[in-house]
Order: structure tokens, then C-alpha cells, then sequence
């Protein structure tokens, strides 16, 4: 059975999330969402997990959910969809934003999803040196009172923003961020936060990007990265303490999703959902069959001696260190300059 949680006052969403990011151009090599991406997608709401995630930055991807979208109210057991997308205004657009480009940008998400009302806006501000990020986000709590946004979060927000834009009166649900295994960084302030504000997390890259599967266990350090998205886990390892490090982490997960029957990813993903404050973990699959191994996670729970026993390494290692994101809001830095930061306009 697949968990649910409730977000806000009757609204609730699977505890597991079907991500976009691996279907957008940004992320696929070739630049094309795969043939039988309609037939993941149905497959994952027939699994019951029926919350999707995507991006006014994710090229293609609301306008694939739209079609989904039109697909699944066809189906005679059509269950209820919800839909979570962004607002992520270019950081050089971002002296310009106004009420007026926030509608225009609420819009645009509306017509490609093909619906009258978002379900959930998650909102990020890129440059701290450009004032407007809290009037940004009144103008989406006037698009909420409108009609045109059901919930209000936020994305790769620290809890200084999360501060600012409460105190600028606007209600956030949730805060998506990255959470795993190899990056705590949520346990570093933020966790105690939300659980004091009625917030939940919202867990991506708890797979760090395939990192923490089976695939990559008892291999060989890669020379080379397919894509932005394996950089940045990787970028992630050696912050944790390099590839030992996380080839010993990656094998007790395995020995302890070996104790339960499962894959390693069902544990990897089951450790997050068991954190404070964690309201559901984004998993990704492009192709039939990888979600249900996701899905794994809510067969079993893990017990006080596993988290023992993963925590003994996670604890032990020597980072990632600083608030979330902080490591990837430094442009300078290895995380930040991999970066896009001007994708709403393509």
C-alpha cells in the first residue's frame, strides 16, 4: 500500500513522488522525453502514486504532464492527480519580476498542464543581492487567494528565506530539497523548522542520482559523467568523503536490503521517508518496472538497529557540511558552476 501524507488540511500526496527532471530536455541527452514516457507515467498512477513533480524550468515536462493529464481522466479508474510544478524566475530576469511576470509565468504552467487551478508552486529566488523575493511570493499568495494556486511552497530554501517569507505573511506547505543518505543537510536547522511551522520536506535526489543503487555498488570510481545530474551526486560523494566512503555506506544499504528482500534503493529511499519532518521522497523512472522497485520502500520498515547502522557511516562522514544548498548557491564553487540559471525564457 502506498503511504499518504497530509500536506495541508485536506490535501494529501503520495509519500512517494513520480520526478520530471529525467524527462526534461535540460537532463536527457538527445533532447527528447522517451517513446513510452505516457505509459511510466500511467503505470506509476496505477502503483498509486499519484503525486507528480515538475518545473516551469523543466523544458517539455509540463507540457508531457498535460497530456498525461488528458490521458488519465480518459481511464475508468481515473484516481485523483496531483500535480506539483515551479516558479523559478532567471536570476537575470529577476530585477524585472514583477506582479505582472509572475502571472504571466502562473499562466504559462496553467495552459501547458492544461488545468484552471495548480495544485502545489514551489518558489525559488536566485540572488540574494536582488531585492523582490518577498514581494515574488506575495504575488503568488494573490494568485492563491485568485483561484489560480491551491498550495504555496518552496524550493532549495534555507531557513533564513523560509524566515523572510514568513514573516512577509505568505503560508508555505513545503520545502523541496535535497535529503539522502550522503546529504544531510536538511538535519542542519531545517528539519527542526518545518516540524515547528507546520511544513513538510519534500526529499529529492534521495537516489543521489542512481548513486545509491545497486548499479554502483563494488565499481569503480567513474572517470566521467553522462550528464549535469550525475556531476552534481558525484560532487556530492566527494563532499561526503570520496568514493570509499560511499562505497561503504552504498554496501550496508545493500546488506540491510538484503535482510528485508529488497533493492538497495528501496532502502535508500525508506531512510529518508523516516525522517522528521519528511513528507515524501521525488523518485524518478523513465522506464517500465523502475517505478515499482521505488515503491518497494513501503513493503518494510526500517528498524532502530538499521538506522543504527546507517547512521554509523552517514555521521562519520565529513560532509556535506553548511545549510541546504549553500554549497550550490556559491557560483564560484564546484556545485554552482555547473548550474543553468536563465532556463524559464527557453
Amino acid at each position: 500500500m502506498i503511504e499518504r501524507f497530509e500536506l495541508a488540511p485536506g490535501y494529501t500526496i503520495s509519500r512517494v513522488i513520480h520526478g520530471g527532471w529525467q524527462f526534461s530536455a535540460g537532463h536527457r541527452q538527445d533532447g527528447s522525453a522517451p517513446d513510452d514516457a505516457l505509459e511510466v507515467l500511467v503505470e506509476s498512477a496505477d502503483l498509486g502514486v499519484t503525486t507528480f513533480d515538475c518545473a516551469d524550468i523543466y523544458t517539455g515536462v509540463e507540457e508531457l504532464y498535460g497530456r498525461f493529464l488528458r490521458r488519465w481522466r480518459t481511464t475508468s479508474s481515473a484516481a485523483p492527480i496531483q500535480i506539483h510544478t515551479k516558479f523559478v524566475p532567471d536570476a537575470s530576469d529577476l530585477p524585472r519580476v514583477d506582479r505582472a511576470y509572475v502571472e504571466r509565468i502562473v499562466e504559462r504552467s496553467l495552459t501547458r498542464l492544461g488545468v484552471e487551478c495548480l495544485d502545489l508552486v514551489q518558489f525559488y529566488w536566485w540572488r540574494d543581492e536582488v531585492p523582490g523575493m518577498e514581494e515574488a511570493a506575495l504575488s503568488l499568495a494573490d494568485l492563491q487567494a485568485a483561484g489560480k494556486v491551491r498550495h504555496l511552497a518552496v524550493t532549495n530554501m534555507d531557513v533564513a528565506h523560509l524566515r523572510r517569507i514568513a514573516d512577509a505573511g505568505v503560508r508555505l506547505v513545503s520545502n523541496q530539497v535535497q535529503y539522502s543518505a550522503l546529504d544531510r543537510r536538511p538535519e542542519h536547522g531545517l528539519a527542526e523548522w518545518c516540524a515547528a511551522h507546520a511544513m513538510g520536506i519534500i526529499a529529492f535526489g534521495s537516489l543521489a542520482g542512481g548513486f545509491l543503487t545497486d548499479r554502483w555498488r563494488d565499481q569503480p570510481d567513474p572517470a566521467f559523467h553522462d550528464n549535469r545530474s550525475l556531476t552534481k551526486y558525484r560532487l556530492i560523494i566527494d563532499e561526503f568523503g570520496g568514493w570509499d566512503a560511499h562505497q561503504a555506506l552504498l554496501r550496508e544499504l545493500a546488506a540491510i536490503a538484503h535482510e528485508h528482500g529488497v533493492e538497495t534503493s528501496a532502502v535508500a529511499i525508506r531512510f529518508v521517508l523516516e525522517q522528521p519532518s519528511v513528507a515524501a521522497v521525488i523518485a524518478g523512472a523513465t522506464r517500465p518496472g523502475q517505478m515499482a522497485r521505488n515503491v518497494d520502500a513501503f513493503s518494510f520498515a526500517l528498524s532502530p538497529e538499521d538506522h543504527v547502522r546507517i547512521r554509523r557511516l552517514a555521521d562519520a562522514a565529513s560532509g556535506p557540511e553548511g545549510d541546504v544548498f549553500e554549497l550550490e548557491r556559491d557560483r564560484n564553487g564546484p556545485h554552482g558552476r555547473i548550474m543553468k540559471y536563465d532556463l524559464n525564457r527557453t
